[in-house]
């Protein structure tokens, strides 16, 4: 383990022209994530995730020999409130680095009027609309989970695997719910297959009956649902209620327990959906499960928890690589401790990957999420997973790369 110099010092934090100054050598790290709204669900599990990854790395020694802090903020899955909590979290917080937000629709303001302006690194965990990989973002926002570009691609090969031949299309009216409704479509008539509608949903509206009228006109196979657990429900009780639809093919947004819970499990038998996923027999991945699991009872089954993790890991990792808190360098020194070459490291590895870094060494950190190998844009590799809602349950049947038929892991 690395010879760790003694704590100095406490934290000061004093704003002066605009800027925050702090302890040098205390690493302070912001949960950007909804703890209300439309994607409640998952903020509190990508929270706990985010704090395990912190409690670790504690664990291991902290980085540059002092404990990493992390501050929380509410995004409200709303991107005006999102906003507001990033200037908090950056100008009053004084964090270095900010992990989240979840939804597209956030991240993308955030990272255009706080991340890029202020000089911060932004690592989401769970916003995969295409529309981030060209943003002008001065390159400080990166993400662990794949894009929506791929996505489509998957959600259109699972759904022509379920026979539908013509489908319609709802979606949540922001940057993931349009970037994933292109991609399918694409793919999906690319493919030999019709989009008889594609509609868009504002969220928080009592009834979307119009929508589902709308969509159901051309005799479309089934509907494929891209949105988020809380509109989406009433989506699906009317669309059940009123004979519109009853099968379905979801995005990633609507794998949620809550869903059986309210809608009751024979509503759902038989739906399948795609979300990015990693293969779950590699090291990193069962690391991770086998500690959420000691930490909470169980991983639950919803995405974006153990993207999270690695967000969080990777700023730690990048700040001791830079051997300071400076937030440029924290975001110049990312690559370098994501990507080849490099000794391999993983989750539950942080002292060895510290020590490595003090000697000099090079290091290639692999997620619990899978490959963290960020391109030019920030963007990473991934697998997808097929999930099906079996007997009152979510399942995995199994977990693919688009477009190589018949690649699985489990």
């Amino acid at each position: 383990m690395l010879n760790r110099k003694p704590l100095v010092g406490a934290v000061s934090a004093l704003m002066l022209a605009g800027s925050l100054s702090v302890s040098a050598d205390t690493l302070k790290i912001g949960a950007l994530v909804p703890l209300t709204g439309d994607l409640q669900s998952y903020g509190e599990p990508s929270l706990k995730s985010a704090e395990l990854a912190v409690r670790e790395i504690n664990e291991a020694g902290g980085v540059l020999d002092d404990d990493v802090e992390l501050a929380t903020g509410d995004t409200q899955t709303i991107p005006q409130p999102g906003v507001a909590t990033a200037q908090k979290l950056v100008n009053l917080e004084g964090v270095h680095g900010i992990v989240g937000a979840l939804s597209s629709g956030v991240t993308v303001p955030v990272a255009q009027s706080v991340s890029a302006s202020e000089g911060v690194l932004q690592i989401s965990n769970a916003s995969t609309s295409p529309v981030i990989t060209p943003l002008d973002d001065n390159d400080f926002l990166f993400r662990t989970v794949p894009s929506d570009a791929f996505q489509g691609v998957a959600l259109s090969e699972v759904a022509a695997e379920q026979g539908y031949e013509k489908v319609g299309v709802i979606y949540i009216n922001n940057d993931y719910g349009k970037g994933l409704a292109e991609s399918f479509s694409d793919a999906f008539t690319d493919a030999g297959g019709e989009v008889t509608e594609s509609v868009a949903y504002e969220q928080g509206q009592a009834a979307y009956r119009g929508e589902l009228s709308q969509t159901s006109e051309g005799g479309a196979d089934a509907l494929i649902l891209i949105g988020y657990p809380e509109n989406g429900q009433t989506i699906l009780r009317q669309s059940l209620e009123g004979g519109f639809f009853d099968k379905f093919v979801f995005s990633d947004g609507l794998k949620a327990p809550e869903l059986i819970e309210n809608l009751g499990a024979r509503a759902l038998e038989g739906t399948v959906g795609t979300v990015p996923q990693a293969r779950s027999d590699s090291p990193g991945a069962k690391h991770f499960a086998s500690a959420y699991s000691e930490a909470h009872d169980e991983v639950p089954p919803k995405p974006y928890l153990d993207t999270a993790y690695d967000a969080v890991y990777l700023i730690g990792l990048a700040t001791e690589h830079a051997g300071s808190t400076d937030r440029t360098a924290i975001r110049d020194s990312l690559r370098e401790v994501a990507n080849p070459p490099g000794t391999r490291v993983g989750p539950g590895e942080f002292a060895k990957a510290a020590e490595l870094l003090g000697n000099g060494e090079d290091i290639d950190y692999q997620g619990a999420s899978g490959s963290v190998n960020f391109d030019d844009n920030g963007d990473v590799p991934g697998t997808f997973g097929v999930f099906a809602y079996e007997d009152g349950e979510i399942v995995t049947q199994r977990v693919f790369e688009p477009g190589k038929d018949g690649e699985k892991s489990e």
